[in-house]
């Protein structure tokens, strides 16, 4: 095999990027060289900024589609030499406390030697008019960071850290980078977002940490649990989180030690049946289950039943399921209201809340998501709020201000899409209940679970220590929805039928041939079929696929739909991949701009050096180089649409998807079209998606800890 040349190293401009992904690990930028030359760099460049002088480390490469480009392995930027250079360096607002009319000052005295002199011998900046002993030690410790941070870089780089993340890990540990990187790099997975074990687990290897170390295996441990709670558990039994820490890592790391250590100091906690648990999910689960029992127990009194007079106040009959749910509100602190759609859930909340309404007690109403909040109030003709804001969510301090110390006053909290609950979400919420409040859970079970860790409902509902009401009844007017018949035939594991041809109906099946083809025939649907057909906008018709990945997956599916619905658009955001008229999600909770992770709006156009996105007739404004929040939100994922309802629905559920093909994947999905739902399939998927429910099962106890409390 032939030896690789060795990597070459190139000095120049970084003039501007073209394209930057996400997270910053690949980037396309314009270099000019210091000979002149212009050229195309590409490779993990997202940290450095346009008018950095950098150094790019790598080799020439021919791209077939896009000509000769210089990949860089590594790129950090470099301080300028010359006079010039210096002062717009100083100007540019780089060094705190340095505008550009002390810059020119500075270079004015020292020239090209003026960084070596405030480095060497911060005590000739006396020679500068206007610059005192305070101000002289001030610069001399700025520019002093900057040279530290630059040493910082080179060392991250030079051990395949991309700029983005260097950056990253300058910011957070700024002039100890170095030393504690190289004393254990497994702190970035810990402490830094966005740092999995695998980066770190690499800079270990490269800084010279043996395989074998305690200090890997005790990471790997940590990380194991971590990916187990983004699957959704709680907690792992000891033989799996075992058997996944040493795929990590080896069987020659000591694991089985460490964890019986990190056992016996309390950083993990075995709590019960061989359930291994981080410290805090661990007290989380035994204070939700003692706090909920708390609650139950100390039920109120139960209100009387004036049926006639709810009835004719409601204008609302109730069927015996609804009664008795209805009865159970009344004479229960705790409450579980269970059903799928066109059972009633919303016809019982109403009559809950009239009921309540007569006795005087005020009712709270609120929803895991924005959007699952706005669905409640319209439903009810009653304001209703996040739980984040229903406990008044404090981003700064990433807290709760509502708590134990500063409970929520009134009688009732009723909880919409409850299986969206998290368990770190419910025992807040308990924990800013006081006993005597009631409590009512509204949810359909049969969805998917929450996407942070626990199984809230379901463990509840399993448990059989809270009143449980179970609304199975399919009313008269539902039965003529096609959507619903098809998301109960799922729920019974049976093959959802198409209509037959000519026939109208609010459901649909179009067949593929795979991944491709039924990416195409989403575009003609969305583009085309559906308006045509329906007289639906295409901004009304969500796409809802089961991955980001893939042929038919979120991320291709949005560049195709943003080709074919809005080429025209003009470029907005650093690396200009959102354009005006796109539709756009929102990635996280932003309470500044009150706008929360899953709403969905459209890119307006420019406001100055602010990005317009209307939100729901609202105007929102982004600055122009912060889009990152934003994501195109022409297709997303099923477990992002959670708590969402659209007019329109188009699924793509293909062969590529296999892996995550189940039920409540299907059925959730299903479920969020109001007026139209058409799925694109192959017979074969659709299949293994109604009969598949492994992999479900998420390891909770909290339903054993209910029965213990």
């Amino acid at each position: 095999m032939a030896t690789p040349p060795p990597p070459e190293t190139l000095d120049g401009a970084l003039e501007r990027f073209t394209y930057v992904n996400d997270d910053g690990s690949f980037a396309v930028a314009a270099v000019r060289l210091d000979d002149g030359q212009r050229l195309s760099a590409v490779g993990p460049l997202g940290g450095l900024e346009p008018g950095d002088r950098v150094r790019l480390v790598g080799a020439w490469q021919d791209n077939p589609r896009f000509g000769r480009q210089f990949k860089a392995e590594a790129g950090w930027p470099l301080l300028p030499e010359s006079a010039e250079g210096i002062e717009r360096y100083l100007a540019g607002g780089r060094v705190h406390g340095v505008g550009p009319e002390l810059a020119k000052r500075l270079v004015a005295t020292f020239g090209a030697d003026t960084l070596t002199v405030v480095a060497n011998t911060p005590e000739r900046l006396s020679e500068v008019p206007g610059i005192g002993p305070k101000r002289r030690a001030q610069l001399a410790e700025a520019l002093t960071g900057q040279t530290l941070q630059r040493e910082a870089l080179v060392f991250l780089q030079g051990h395949g850290v991309p700029a983005r993340l260097a950056d990253q890990i300058w910011k957070k540990y700024e002039g100890k980078t170095i030393g504690w990187v190289r004393e254990n790099p497994y702190r970035l997975a810990a402490e830094l977002r966005g740092v999995g074990f695998a980066t770190a687990d690499r800079i270990a290897r490269s800084v010279g940490l043996p395989p074998d170390s305690p200090v890997r295996a005790a990471a790997a441990l940590i990380h194991a649990l971590n990916s187990a709670q983004d699957d959704g558990h709680v907690c792992l039994p000891r033989a799996e989180l075992l058997a996944r820490t040493e795929a990590l890592v080896g069987a020659e790391a000591p694991v089985a030690l460490v964890l019986d250590k990190a056992l016996a100091e309390g950083r993990l906690v075995d709590g019960g049946d061989d359930y291994i648990y981080p410290w805090r999910t661990h007290h989380d689960e035994v204070e939700a289950a003692q706090r909920l029992r708390d609650l139950e127990r100390a039920s109120p009194p139960a209100l009387p039943l004036n049926l006639a007079r709810l009835h004719a106040a409601s204008g609302l009959e109730l069927a015996p399921a609804q009664l008795e749910a209805l009865r159970a509100a009344a004479a229960h602190g705790v409450l579980v209201l269970t059903g799928g759609p066109g059972t009633g859930k919303t016809t019982v909340v109403r009559t809950v809340l009239e009921l309540f309404k007569q006795h005087d007690l005020t009712v709270r109403l609120a929803a895991p998501t924005g959007r699952a909040a706005r669905r409640l109030a319209e439903a009810t003709s009653q304001e209703a709020s996040t739980v984040h804001r229903l406990l008044e969510y404090n981003p700064a301090e990433g807290g709760f201000r509502k708590g134990e110390d500063d409970p929520l006053e009134g009688g009732v909290v009723i909880v919409d899409e409850a299986s969206m609950l998290d368990q770190p979400l419910f025992v807040a919420l308990l924990r800013a209940l006081v006993p005597g409040t009631r409590l009512v859970l509204v949810g359909d079970a049969d969805q998917l679970p929450s996407v942070g860790p626990g199984n809230v409902l379901a463990d509840l509902i399993a448990s059989d220590v809270v009143p449980v009401v179970r609304l199975r009844e399919i009313f008269r007017q539902a039965e003529l929805s096609a959507i619903v018949v098809a998301a109960h035939h799922i729920l019974a594991g049976r093959v959802p039928q198409a209509p037959p041809p000519g026939a109208e109906s609010d459901f649909y099946v179009v067949e593929a041939r795979d991944g491709a083809h039924a990416a195409e025939l989403v575009v003609q649907l969305v583009q085309s079929r559906v308006p045509a057909k329906f007289g639906l906008r295409p901004d009304e018709i969500q796409v809802l696929t089961p991955m980001h990945r893939g042929a038919c997956g979120a991320e291709k599916l949005n560049a195709l739909l943003q080709a074919a619905l809005n080429p025209g658009g003009a470029p907005v955001g650093k690396a200009g991949a959102l354009r005006v008229g796109d539709k756009v999600m929102q990635r996280r909770n932003d309470y500044e701009r009150e706008v929360f992770n899953g709403d969905v709006g459209q890119i307006m156009g420019r406001a100055g050096d602010q990005i317009e996105v209307a939100f729901d007739g609202r105007c929102v404004r982004y600055p122009g180089d912060g889009l990152e929040a934003l994501q195109p939100a022409y297709a997303c994922t099923i477990h992002k649409s959670q708590g969402s309802e659209y007019p329109a629905v188009v699924i793509p559920m293909v062969g590529e998807h296999w892996v995550m093909l189940q039920k409540n994947l299907l059925y959730t999905a299903v479920t969020r079209g109001r007026r139209l739902v058409v799925l694109v399939t192959q017979p074969r998927a659709l299949r293994r998606a109604v009969q598949r429910q492994d992999g479900l099962e998420r390891y909770t106890a909290l339903a054993r800890r209910l029965w213990a409390a």
